[in-house]
């Protein structure tokens, strides 16, 4: 070797440490705690592998490519439709954030306990709601016991007005006209 290189090289010291000896103290300092990267989180590396064999799988069925693509899109639609569904009978009442879930009638022992809670927390306005509606929870229960044939309607009219009401449900016609036969019904099953 020649030239100024050559010259630079040469006025540099002779190494002291071997090669190996080298390797060792880099190795030792970078395995100090600040310099290590904290790897993926279970959830990342259980996401990273769902997602790898997801596509293993679309690729194995559909090929590779645009076809594995979209194949994951329909599945992911299935799945956010699936969601959606299960979770349309429920609500947020706004005034509390309190889930109205239409189908799922409680018993007046809990709607009782929950007033209790909210008085306590001086939710007054809460309070009277959760009595409400163990007084119609009461009621559900007497009309089961007592007139079974009414039963199922004014189940059906009470979960169309608590959806409409507290789920504030966009309601329509229609559900007018259904509550009006649903308590149309119960009132003939009464007489």
């Amino acid at each position: 070797m020649s030239g100024p290189l050559a010259g630079f090289l040469a006025d540099l010291a002779k190494p002291t440490r071997t090669p190996g000896q080298v390797v060792t103290t880099v190795h030792r300092v970078l395995d100090r705690p600040e310099y290590q990267h904290p790897g993926p989180s279970l959830f990342e590396r259980l996401q990273h592998d769902v997602g790898d064999w997801i596509a293993r799988v679309l690729s194995g069925v559909v090929g590779a490519g645009v076809g594995a693509w979209i194949a994951l899109a329909l599945i992911v639609g299935l799945v956010v439709l699936v969601v959606w569904r299960l979770g349309g009978g429920v609500a947020r009442d706004p005034g509390r954030g309190i889930a109205v879930s239409a189908g799922r009638s409680r018993p007046a022992t809990e709607w009782r306990a929950e007033a209790e809670a909210h008085e306590r927390a001086g939710e007054w306005r809460q309070a009277v709601r959760c009595r409400y509606r163990a007084l119609v929870a009461e009621y559900r229960a007497e009309l089961n016991a007592a007139l079974p044939a009414g039963a199922a309607s004014f189940r059906g009219a009470t979960d169309l007005f608590e959806g409409a009401w507290y789920g504030r449900r966009p309601t329509a016609a229609a559900d007018s006209a259904r509550f009006r036969e649903l308590a149309d019904r119960v009132l003939e099953a009464a007489r």
